[in-house]
């Protein structure tokens, strides 16, 4: 590992829908910081450019944009033809950075530019390759919403064999070239940070304080939520369409079971009505049958699934002693 000869170059990512006014301010606090500055623990940085993302929000966010653009030499503008979401905004901004590091960050004024430095500081530390926010503070979004968001990550988690969801964060630190890998990797419709997992791996978490939203309302309604949700549970993996699998084995088995125990009774003089063992025995053989068949073809669904999101068979990345990874913060 080499002393950091130069600073780290961030690319600043950030998705805009509802920025007419609030975009002023976050870029007025970037400003600082696309001069060389130190982190915590000794690692000079800078700040080589902020990408705004046009996602055809409702509001007059291009002449935001626009002023903002012709004032700072360091801000670039991408225009997508139509509102895509969220995530599709942050990869197209990756895909077009060309920094050492990538930080994704809201529009809102809730995520502190500050705080790259920490973000920085333990990706370096951790050697990981991605690194999330941890709110210390509830996020400004009601107690309801904020219950309901634990609770479906805790379930994706939990039921479909998911990655450590309660990480996810939208203020993220990726490395530059996992990041540009990833936006040309994913497909349409997969969760950005399960993307990312399946490059990256485990991502490592900082704690950061989150603040207001700039006193504007949510650009997500209930049903921009739940289809947020299902993104999330469709990108998470296949366990369940494997539970589909092991469901038609485990009734199929049932049914050979029970139509032989349901014979023997019959042989035996047991009293068993007329006609009734034929009938169960046809139905739970017949249905194993049926769900065995079911769960073959689930198994053929995932495969079709997981080439369909994108998620690729392997990576190769430079060696991370000569990249930014490989270096060591200056002596104080």
């Amino acid at each position: 590992m080499s002393v950091d000869a130069k600073p780290h170059r961030l690319s600043v990512v950030i998705p805009v829908y509802q920025g007419e006014h609030s975009l002023p301010d976050v870029v007025a606090e970037l400003q600082p910081l696309t001069e060389t500055f130190r982190t915590p623990e000794g690692h000079d940085a800078v700040v080589t450019e902020v990408l705004l993302v046009h996602d055809q929000g409702p509001d007059d966010s291009p002449a935001t944009m626009r002023a903002l653009a012709e004032k700072f030499p360091w801000v670039r503008l991408l225009w997508l033809s139509r509102n895509y979401g969220q995530h599709p905004a942050t990869l197209a901004g990756m895909a077009s950075s060309g920094g050492d590091w990538i930080v994704t960050m809201d529009e809102d004024g809730q995520h502190d530019p500050a705080a790259m430095g920490d973000l920085l500081d333990t990706a370096m530390r951790t050697g990981r390759a991605v690194v999330y926010a941890e709110p210390t503070n509830e996020a400004p979004h009601g107690v309801l919403r904020n219950v309901a968001s634990r609770g479906a990550k805790r379930v994706i988690e939990i039921g479909l064999g998911g990655t450590d969801t309660s990480k996810y964060q939208s203020f993220r630190l990726v490395l530059g070239e996992i990041g540009r890998s990833t936006a040309a990797f994913a497909g349409s419709g997969v969760y950005l940070d399960v993307a990312l997992g399946w490059i990256a791996g485990t991502p490592a978490t900082t704690p950061v304080a989150l603040r207001g939203e700039a006193g504007r309302a949510s650009g997500y309604s209930t049903r921009r939520l739940l289809s947020h949700f299902w993104r999330m549970v469709l990108s998470s993996g296949t366990r369940g369409l494997r539970a589909v699998s092991f469901m038609g084995v485990a009734f199929a088995l049932l049914g050979f079971v029970m139509a032989a125990w349901l014979v023997v009774l019959r042989i035996t003089g047991d009293a068993v009505p007329e006609g009734w063992t034929s009938t169960i025995v046809v139905v739970l053989v017949t249905s194993g049958a049926v769900l065995f068949a079911l769960g073959i073809i689930a198994e053929y669904i995932g495969v079709a699934v997981n080439m369909a999101m994108g998620k690729p068979t392997y990576l190769l990345v430079s060696d991370p002693a000569s990249g930014p990874q490989g270096r060591v913060p200056r002596t104080r």
